[in-house]
Order: C-alpha cells, then structure tokens, then sequence
C-alpha cells in the first residue's frame, strides 16, 4: 500500500510511542486492519536443533559458554528427528517451523550440509521453513534459499545505542550485514528485538526506528520480552510491565503495516486478556508449543483454547506468497 514508509524519523515513532495507551492501541487496530486480516494469526513452533555451548555473550542467553545455566549442551540434530518435531508442529496447527542452533555463525561444513537437509525435509511438509543460526555470508544465504527456506530470524535485539551493553562479542553492523545477504538471497527477513534489557524507552524507539527504516521492512518482528534467566548477567532484571510490551506491539504495527508482528518470548506470563489486547494492538503471529528454544511457552492446547475464545483463526502457510515467488518479484523491482 501507498502508506507503507522507510523514511520515518525518531521523533515520529517518539511521537506513536508515547500517545495515550488506548489511544495508541486504538490507532494501531485500524492501519491492522487495513493490512491484514483481522482475527488471523500465524501460529509458528520453534526447535532448537543445537543447543548450548555458544561463544557469544548476550547476557539475556542462557546457552552461551561462559554462563554458568542449566541449558545442557547437545549436539546437532538427526534429520529425521527434526521431521518427526515439525509433523507434530504440523498436526499442532503450526503453518511455520523455526529450526534455531547455538552458533556464532554459520561454518561451512557438515552441520551446516545436515541443516540444508532439514530444510529441504521441513519444505517437503509445505510449511513455511525458517531457521535462526547466526550470521550467514551471500552464499550460505543462497544455499539456504536454495533448499527452500522461507524465513531467517536475525534479531538486532535493541537500539545500535544499547547494544554494546548487552553484546560485545559482535556488532551491530555484522547483525544488519546477514539481514542485507538473506534479502538479497531472496528468503523473507524475521527480525525484532528483547524489551527488559535494562534499555529505555528512547533505546525502543530507536530499535523500531532501524527496522522501520530498512530499505525493506523485515515480514516478520517478533516482539520478545526478557525471561531472566539464573546465571546470565540479566538475570535479576525486573519483569516488563504488561502496558509497555502493548506500546511496543502497537507502535510496531504503525510504523510497519504491512509486517507480521509477532508476541514472542515472555508470552507464557500474559493472561488471555492480557495477549487479547496485544492481539487487538495488532500483535498477529504467536509462537506455540511449550518451549521456546530453552525457555517455557504455552502448550498448542492452551493457545486453541485462547483462539476458540478470541475468535481468532490460524493463517494458512504461505498466504503472503512463497520464496521464490517474492525474489522474482524484488529482482524486478527498481533499485
């Protein structure tokens, strides 16, 4: 649509951010309900194929090495046991599987050959495919895009002001770098961020200005609120207040219509009212199953229930369109 804007300014988005919250909410249903249809929710499920032992030091995570948590390191999955989880997504009502490994980054080698298998495995069950793995280079984007894959996580996490305080071990350039090769690789861009990492209220706009301002918004931003975790640096960071992950939620939907916003990490501790507000805001993908990598997550179950309640219904697995679809059409659009 003719409204969709990548030259928003800090103070546009400080001004979305702070309206009366009802307000706010009530602004952001509309331009949702312009976009998308209202009611329908994504419903994803999350693996992780790889877990723990990982060399970086994001103090909100409970698998880095250097942390002393109870995630125990296991190696990287079997294919076929990957394929059993997302059938069971499948026949959960998930439309999209996540597949996540603890890594730095992705090496070129025999895990990463494993994980191309896994995608072309998940691809074969029409879902839409994502995976979460670190930074890629343009090649391994365009083996990954080659096998299939619909979607890449790559969080920025908070504002390029805060960052620094809760990573040192990579930039933010080397985040927005791998967003710039899985775009280019043609896979649909899933990126948001953690509110509870001791930011500010500035440091929220300012991580919804980077996204907002991308010369393509990312299709998915998830919205992740910090789960302290015993033994990482946050891990007696105060809970988020509930009215502050709905600014978050709204503003997000303003100032990128056209994107799925996503309720995240830290879901299990909303009520039904609670999520039903962020639902209303403009909140329109969840992540279901009980765990969410290493962290607890309502049970497929509960979120029918919530859904049968709500009214709400699922959105079927590439409703927006399928990979190679969308890189034909940006290999045609002007530059």
């Amino acid at each position: 649509m003719s409204n969709i804007r990548n030259n928003w300014t800090k103070d546009e988005i400080k001004e979305i951010f702070n309206r009366p919250l009802l307000k706010l909410v009530l602004d952001a249903a509309e331009v949702h309900r312009k976009h998308h249809t209202f009611g329908e929710v994504q419903v994803s499920s999350l693996l992780s194929i790889k877990t723990g032992g990982c060399s970086e030091d994001c103090a909100y995570c409970p698998q880095a090495a250097r942390f002393h948590t109870d995630v125990k390191v296991q190696a990287l999955m079997k294919v076929d046991e990957v394929l059993e989880a997302a059938q069971n997504a499948k026949a959960g009502g998930a439309s999209r599987f996540c597949m996540g490994a603890a890594w730095r980054e992705v090496r070129d080698n025999r895990d990463f050959d494993r994980v191309i298998d896994m995608v072309k495995a998940v691809n074969s069950l029409d879902m839409e495919v994502c995976c979460t793995l670190g930074m890629l280079t343009p090649h391994q984007a365009e083996r990954l895009a080659d096998a299939g894959l619909y979607a890449y996580n790559h969080n920025i996490d908070t504002s390029v002001e805060h960052y620094s305080e809760v990573i040192t071990t990579r930039t933010y350039d080397d985040r927005l770098n791998t967003l710039s090769n899985v775009r280019k690789a043609g896979i649909t861009v899933c990126s948001g961020g953690i509110i509870g990492l001791g930011e500010t209220n500035d440091d929220r706009v300012g991580m919804l200005y980077t996204l907002a301002t991308l010369p393509q918004h990312p299709e998915s931003v998830p919205i992740n609120v910090l789960v302290p975790v015993e033994g990482t640096p946050l891990a007696d960071n105060s809970r988020v207040p509930f009215d502050e992950l709905v600014r978050m939620v709204a503003t997000a939907r303003i100032v990128m219509p056209d994107a799925d916003v996503r309720l995240s990490a830290g879901r299990l501790e909303l009520s039904i009212a609670e999520q039903a507000m962020c639902f209303m805001a403009g909140a329109n993908s969840i992540f279901a199953g009980d765990k969410l990598l290493t962290t607890p997550n309502p049970e497929y179950n509960s979120d029918m229930d919530m859904f049968r309640m709500l009214g709400l219904t699922s959105k079927a697995a590439f409703a927006d369109g399928r990979p190679a679809d969308k890189k034909s059409a940006m290999q045609h659009e002007p530059c």
